[in-house]
C-alpha cells in the first residue's frame, strides 16, 4: 500500500505578504553582453530578457547590445537570435517591438581600441535612449577571457560611476570564480583594478531557484521547524543534485574541471550554506552573506586525516539511459582515453560549530546518473523511546524532510499515523507543498531573477569574494591531494551509465535517493 498523502494548497492568498520593495522602480539602463554570439546569450539570456519584456518587468529605458568578435550586423544579430528560440516553441508574438531594443556592436576582446570604440558607441546610444550611463557589463564568454576583457572594459573608463549613485556600472561574471585558490584571488584581483565589490556580481543561478530562495524562509518565517534544526535532532542531510546528462559538448572544459570544480566549489556549497547557517539579523544581502561566510569557515577540512574515507570519486563507463546505449566518459569525443577525470563525487563534511557538531552532511553530484534529480533531504532522529516496542518491535521509522528543487519543486514531510481498523499498525504519511499549486507562473526562470537583481543592485543571490575564497580554500587541498595520489585510478570507482553510482557509494547514497 502507498504511503498516503495529504497535499497542501494556498487557499488563503489573501494573506500573501510581499517584501515592501517589490514594486521598486527599476532604473533606466543598457545591458551589454559579452560573447553575444554564443550559447547561453541565445539560450538563457535573450530568452530571459525576453520574456521579462513581455510581463512589462524591465525598466524603461532599456537597451541592451549584443558584443562579440563576430562580424555581423543589427539585423542579423536580431535574427539570429529569433532562429535559436524557435526550438523552445517561445511566443514570438511582441518581439519585433523587443528587437527595437537591440543593438549589437562588433568587439576585439585583445584589443584596447575596440573597448573604447565600444565606449563611444554606449556613449552615442546613452544620449539617443536616455539611459541615464548606467550599465551592467555581462561575461557571456568562456573564464579565461575575464581578466582580459575586464581589464579593457576599465581602461576603456567603463567602469567609473556618477557621485551619490545617479550613474552605476556593473559586471556580471559566470561561474567558474578561478580553478583553485590561487586563481580566483587572481581573478578578483583583475576585477578590483576596475570595479569595486559592490560592483561586482559573481552569479550562481542555482540561488535564483524558486525553492532555494525558499530555504530560508521556511527555515526563519515558520517556528516549528527552527528549534529542531540542530544536532540534537538531526541524524544527518543529504544533498543531491544528479544529471542524466554526460558532458556534451564541453570535454576541453570538463576534463579541467571534473565534477569537483564543475559542482563542489559553486552549486553544492551554496545549498550546504542555505541549509547549515545560522539565521540573519536582518533579510539583507550583506547580512545573509555573513552568515554564509560562517559555514564556510566552521567546515572540518577533509585532508586530516585518510581523504578518501570521507571522499567517493567515481566515472562513468558505458551504459544505458533512456533506453539509449552511451558511451563512457573515456570515450566521449576530446576525452584523453585513460581519463582520470572524475564524474562522480560523494562527500561527507562535517561542519564545527555549536549547532552542527558530529552531524554528516553528504554532498552528492555526478554525470549520466539514473535520474535527474536536485534535492534536500533532511533526516531526522529516531524516536528516544518507543512505547509501541512490545506490539510494534523497535523499528519505526523517524521524521523525515525533503526540500525538492528538481524536478519537481515542493516541500515533503513524513511522519506515522495510525493505519485505520482494529489492529495497532503504523503507516507514513507525507504533506507535499507544491510550488503548482500556487497556479501558473508562479515560478520565473533563473536567469530572469537575477537579472532584475542586477538591475536592482540585490547582491543575495550572488557570490561574494569571501564565499568564493573560503570555498575554493577548503577544495583546492583536496584537489591536490586528488592530482597528486598515485593511486588515483584506484580510488576512480566506475560506475555504468544509468545507475546510481559506483557500488561503493551505496551505503550513504541509498537513503539520500530513496
Amino acid at each position: 500500500m502507498d504511503n498516503p498523502k495529504i497535499i497542501f494548497k494556498n487557499q488563503h492568498r489573501e494573506n500573501t505578504l510581499c517584501a515592501l520593495n517589490g514594486g521598486q522602480e527599476l532604473s533606466p539602463c543598457t545591458i551589454v553582453i559579452f560573447g553575444a554570439s554564443g550559447d547561453l546569450t541565445a539560450r538563457k539570456l535573450i530568452p530571459a530578457l525576453f520574456n521579462l519584456y513581455k510581463n512589462d518587468r524591465l525598466p524603461e529605458p532599456l537597451t541592451i547590445i549584443g558584443a562579440a568578435r563576430t562580424e555581423m550586423t543589427r539585423q542579423e544579430f536580431a535574427n539570429r537570435l529569433k532562429e535559436s528560440m524557435a526550438p523552445a516553441q517561445i511566443d514570438l508574438k511582441r518581439w519585433d517591438e523587443f528587437c527595437q531594443n537591440l543593438y549589437y556592436q562588433e568587439v576585439d576582446y585583445d584589443s584596447p581600441h575596440s573597448f573604447t570604440v565600444l565606449a563611444d558607441f554606449l556613449t552615442d546610444l546613452d544620449t539617443q535612449r536616455k539611459t541615464k550611463g548606467n550599465r551592467i557589463f555581462y561575461l557571456a564568454i568562456p573564464p579565461s577571457l575575464y581578466p582580459t576583457v575586464a581589464d579593457h572594459i576599465g581602461q576603456a573608463g567603463l567602469a567609473n560611476e556618477g557621485v551619490q549613485g545617479k550613474q552605476w556600472s556593473r559586471i556580471v561574471v559566470e561561474k567558474p570564480f578561478g580553478r583553485d585558490l590561487k586563481t580566483a584571488i587572481e581573478l578578483d584581483t583583475v576585477l578590483h583594478k576596475s570595479f569595486k565589490e559592490e560592483q561586482i556580481y559573481r552569479i550562481d543561478h542555482y540561488l535564483a531557484k524558486e525553492t532555494i530562495q525558499n530555504i530560508l524562509m521556511f527555515r526563519f518565517a515558520n517556528y516549528i521547524f527552527e528549534p529542531l534544526w540542530n544536532r540534537n535532532f538531526i541524524d544527518y542531510i543529504g544533498i543531491i543534485a544528479a544529471e542524466k546528462l554526460g558532458i556534451e559538448h564541453r570535454a576541453g572544459y570538463y576534463e579541467q574541471a571534473g565534477v569537483l570544480r564543475d559542482m563542489f566549489q559553486n552549486h553544492m556549497k551554496q545549498l550546504l550554506a542555505l541549509t547549515a547557517m545560522e539565521a540573519p539579523s536582518l533579510f539583507q544581502d550583506a547580512r545573509v552573506q555573513d552568515e554564509k561566510t560562517k559555514v564556510f569557515r566552521s567546515l572540518k577540512p577533509l585532508t586530516e586525516g585518510n581523504l578518501f574515507k570521507d571522499l567517493i570519486l567515481g566515472q562513468y563507463s558505458s551504459g544505458t539511459i533512456d533506453r539509449h546505449k552511451v558511451p563512457a566518459y573515456r570515450n566521449e569525443p576530446g576525452v584523453n582515453a585513460s581519463s582520470a577525470t572524475p564524474t562522480f563525487a560523494l562527500m561527507r563534511l562535517f561542519i564545527d560549530n555549536w549547532r552542527w557538531k558530529h552531524v554528516p552532511f553528504y554532498l552528492v553530484s555526478g554525470k549520466r546518473l539514473r535520474e535527474k534529480i536536485t534535492r534536500i533531504v533532511v533526516q531526522f532522529k529516531k524516536v528516544p523511546h518507543s512505547m509501541f516496542r512490545h506490539v510494534l518491535g523497535e523499528d519505526i521509522s523517524a521524521n523525515r524532510l525533503i526540500i525538492g528543487i528538481y524536478p519537481h519543486e515542493k516541500i515533503s514531510l513524513t511522519f506515522q499515523t495510525k493505519t485505520p481498523g482494529a489492529r495497532l499498525c503504523l503507516q507514513p504519511a507525507t504533506m507535499d507543498f507544491t510550488y503548482q499549486s500556487l497556479g501558473p507562473g508562479a515560478t520565473p526562470d533563473a536567469y530572469e531573477k537575477v537579472l532584475l537583481d542586477c538591475i536592482q543592485g540585490d547582491h543575495m543571490l550572488f557570490w561574494r569574494q569571501d564565499g568564493v575564497e573560503l570555498t575554493w580554500a577548503f577544495l583546492t587541498p583536496i584537489l591536490e591531494e586528488c592530482e597528486s595520489c598515485r593511486d588515483l585510478a584506484g580510488q576512480l570507482h566506475p560506475y555504468p551509465a544509468g545507475s546510481w553510482g559506483p557500488k561503493t557509494a551505496m551505503k550513504w547514497l541509498k537513503p539520500i535517493i530513496s
